[in-house]
């Protein structure tokens, strides 16, 4: 009978990935709760309503990509493509704008888009989201791009950029949205059919297509920053004098934008340099009036969304065992005496919170030995029939190959002892 396989565009995280995993999880709790976030889990199903009105029915996302069907009560549901949105309805749906004049939220978990699958881009994906809900004070958007960068520091990656642009408002766009079509007036034939489409939706988003014809046209368009009103760009020049504050170096990218509708002022993006064409780390930026456009009270946000995948895979496999050491203690046990012994100290040990393996089929001790140094064991405990008469065991270090005696009475504190 056949094997079922995973379906396309979907993939299982095993050993010893879910070790690094694991390690960007951990380091994100600890990072995001010193700066005064709290984790929120939300719901994998929301009703497709809501990534209409939140991410914007003239995206690609809305359009092509999204999970949607209907449930047996004809109610249409989607599969969360993003995190933000879902956010945002808990924090209203909840009320928790009455409880704090500043929300801070984060939320790791998938997200699903059926996109053309290739390496490094599946139709379930994982992201780690934060968002802050309240403030609309530029040192906000340079207090979250610095905890990001932190965030990634502490994952040891290097050679990253930070690019930065502002994405104006609802007062400075109208212009820069005519400015637009006046350059691209007579030319929309060679534009591809997303652009022009999106000249009637958003014409913004044209800065962000990829197809080549597009990218050389659009290359010498107006640029945005240029129709900034007095607000935005003071409020731009105030998050870039922050970042300066901690010597973050940034650089300006008038070319920027986002490929969601919800975005408005400062956007930004990390890159690597080791990552080739499709550089990008992480990205987000302040969306001023979501909250309002899903139903709530005119309140701003800003926040970024980090690809687990794209992350994981920028830690490199030779640093695992830096991510997750291997056990303390190997016990390699000879004989069924030996062997109830070691099942006793081994899970005694374990539940102290010390990490101990044994091997339970009682090999010889040569496989037992090999065993213990491919997983990376500190110390090895050789444990046979004669060492238990003699009330003794054999405790061997396993980087200097050196081994000493220690009496089985006080076998526990001694091994508790060497793991502190």
């Amino acid at each position: 009978m056949e094997i079922i396989t995973a379906v396309r565009g979907f993939k299982d995280i095993l050993p010893p990935e879910t070790d690094k995993w694991r390690h960007i999880e951990e380091t994100a709790h600890e990072v995001f709760r010193a700066f005064g976030y709290r984790e929120i889990r939300i719901p994998l199903l929301e009703k497709t309503e809501l990534f209409c009105r939140g991410i914007g029915e003239s995206t690609d996302i809305v359009e092509k990509e999204m999970y949607t069907f209907l449930d047996r009560g004809e109610e249409s549901l989607t599969l969360r493509p993003e995190a933000t949105a879902s956010v945002i309805r808990a924090y209203l749906e909840h009320t928790l704008h009455a409880a704090e004049t500043v929300t801070k939220l984060y939320t790791i978990g998938p997200m699903f888009r059926r996109e053309r699958p290739q390496k490094g881009r599946y139709r379930q994906f994982h992201q780690i989201d934060t968002e802050i809900l309240g403030p609309d004070d530029p040192r906000t958007d340079a207090e979250l791009i610095l905890m990001l960068l932190h965030f990634l520091g502490k994952l040891g990656l290097r050679d990253l950029n930070l690019e930065i642009n502002s994405l104006g408002c609802a007062q400075c766009r109208p212009a820069f949205r005519g400015a637009i079509l006046s350059f691209l007036h007579g030319r929309e034939e060679e534009l591809c059919g997303d652009c022009r489409r999106r000249l009637g939706t958003n014409p913004l988003r044209i800065f962000d297509c990829k197809v080549e014809t597009c990218a050389a046209i659009i290359s010498q368009a107006p640029l945005l920053p240029d129709f900034l009103c007095t607000g935005c760009r003071e409020h731009f020049e105030k998050v870039q004098a922050c970042l300066r504050l901690f010597d973050q170096p940034f650089h300006l990218n008038a070319k920027m934008v986002r490929g969601l509708d919800y975005y408005t002022r400062t956007t930004f993006e990390v890159t690597s340099g080791s990552l080739g064409a499709q550089n990008a780390v992480v990205g987000g930026g302040r969306y001023d009036h979501l909250v309002r456009d899903l139903g709530g009270p005119d309140i701003s946000g800003i926040g970024f969304a980090i690809g687990f995948e794209r992350l994981a895979a920028m830690i490199p496999d030779g640093d695992a065992d830096a991510v997750v050491p291997g056990p303390v203690l190997f016990i390699a046990a000879l004989g069924e005496t030996a062997l109830e012994k070691a099942f006793l100290l081994c899970n005694r040990l374990r539940m102290k919170g010390i990490r101990a393996e044994m091997d339970h089929a009682g090999r010889s001790l040569k496989s037992q030995m090999k065993r213990a140094d491919k997983l990376k064991s500190l110390y090895t405990l050789i444990l046979g029939e004669r060492e238990i008469l003699e009330n003794k065991a054999l405790l061997r270090t396993m980087r200097t190959s050196t081994q000493e005696e220690i009496g089985l009475d006080r076998l526990e504190e001694t091994i508790t002892d060497l793991a502190r």
